[in-house]
């Protein structure tokens, strides 16, 4: 019978919003406010793995020169003009270093500050934040967009793994495509709010033999967020959070009308009306992974959209007055090599890398760490993953030191840094 009931469910009350959304709410109901300066944090992930000495980290073996910035002794590449006059709003960690030599184990390193485990399926920064911090109102905590459309593997490693699907991001389409639209917060257009509200109306009635043999306190619980998942269907401020369509033309065609620009607009919008943690990853159709062409492709066609849109929504925030509690995070899962190969591109390289971050009470202007003459290693301040999510933990007001016990009873460090220490803000920053 509970399975029955279970199916007509799926098909019937909540089909239109999907089980994922409740899972959602509910999560976003058990984590208590705390007082910090960080309320959201925007990710703009590089998939791929940008070229440190191509972007934030110029040296002499890239075919770039370096640029001033608007911050004394700070250089960027020239590849990066409008970030550069922006740099008193971002800070340069140039000293990265991560496990992973491939996509995959780049990714769920660089998510989770955990190498793969066969045996272990480790929570992401994204889904970490959003079981701490929650959200506000009817938003969901924790959004990813846009989703894979060909392959969900690399989705995989920005859930939430042990801590299960309620802390999942909710995936949503490529918001640049001119069909876009989100369908848990979609009626079909032969369903009105009025007709949904008389069909609850028939389940309670249809629930109601079934409670009548099976009434414990986990259906109270079930009415809450069905009721509340309900709400975020019919609620016109939640829908407003997802239309683009309500933001000037001018001010998307500053962050431009592909994938990378429309992602990070839609990002801004969902943290302005309450969403706790927002990956952009527009980039997954415009790869950093440059194995050929590497000046050309940097040059052409990954840096002008990252220079774009990075500034524009650095701008954008720093207007509306939410610069001062929303992180920004620029990161791709590696570096690229110091040397160029035979086909004219750099390689995977995890030793030594560069991201930028700020906003949130993290300080802008700085530079943590230093890499050698051609950015092939650390040589001071050597940072790791768990150092990054410390930072962003303590901008939050999260205890950093925490420590989440998973299914079997084994201990996982939320800031879990090299060779298995508890990682540590960074304190030039925070």
């Amino acid at each position: 019978m509970a399975s029955t009931r279970r199916g007509f469910i799926h098909a019937g009350s909540l089909s239109l919003l999907g089980m994922h959304t409740q899972q959602l709410l509910r999560a976003a109901a058990q984590a208590p406010p705390r007082k910090a300066k960080a309320r959201a944090c925007i990710l703009m992930w590089l998939e791929g793995g940008p070229s440190q000495m191509d972007t934030w980290d110029p040296k002499p073996n890239s075919a770039f020169k370096a640029v001033s910035t608007n911050v004394p002794g700070i250089q960027i590449s020239e590849l990066l003009p409008k970030m550069a006059r922006r740099m008193d709003k971002i800070s340069v960690v140039r000293s990265m270093h991560t496990k992973g030599n491939d996509h995959p184990q780049g990714t769920h390193y660089a998510m989770t500050g955990h190498e793969p485990n066969a045996a272990m399926q480790f929570p992401s920064i994204g889904s970490i934040v959003a079981r701490e911090r929650g959200a506000k109102g009817e938003m969901p905590p924790n959004v990813l967009v846009p989703r894979w459309e060909r392959s969900r593997q690399y989705e995989e490693y920005f859930r939430a793994g042990f801590l299960g699907g309620a802390w999942d991001p909710m995936c949503i389409p490529d918001p640049s495509r001119k069909d876009f639209s989100v369908a848990d917060l979609s009626l079909p257009k032969s369903v009105a709010g009025p007709a949904v509200e008389s069909r609850q109306a028939f389940l309670k009635l249809v629930d109601s033999q079934y409670r009548a043999l099976h009434e414990s306190a986990a259906h109270t619980d079930m009415d809450q967020y069905t009721a509340r998942a309900w709400s975020m269907l019919l609620n016109p401020k939640v829908r407003e959070a997802f239309d683009l369509s309500k933001e000037p033309d001018k001010l998307r065609d500053a962050y431009g009308r592909d994938a990378v620009g429309q992602s990070a607009i839609l990002a801004r919008r969902l943290v302005e009306a309450g969403t706790t943690f927002v990956t952009a990853a527009g980039f997954h159709s415009n790869s950093w992974d440059t194995h050929a062409k590497n000046d050309d492709g940097h040059r052409d066609r990954l840096c002008p959209p990252l220079d774009r849109t990075l500034s524009t929504l650095l701008d954008d925030l720093d207007q509306r007055g939410l610069l001062e509690s929303t992180i920004v995070v620029a990161m791709g899962e590696f570096g690229r090599t110091p040397f160029v190969n035979s086909d004219l591109g750099r390689d995977h390289w995890p030793n030594c890398w560069s991201l930028v971050l700020g906003g949130g009470g993290i300080r802008g202007g700085a530079v943590v760490g230093e890499s050698d003459s051609n950015g092939a290693n650390v040589v001071s301040g050597v940072t790791s993953m768990g150092d990054i999510f410390a930072t962003i933990y303590r901008a939050f007001g999260i205890d950093w030191t925490k420590e989440y016990d998973t299914p079997i009873g084994r201990p996982v460090k939320i800031a879990n840094a090299l060779e298995d220490r508890t990682g540590e803000p960074l304190k030039d920053l925070v």
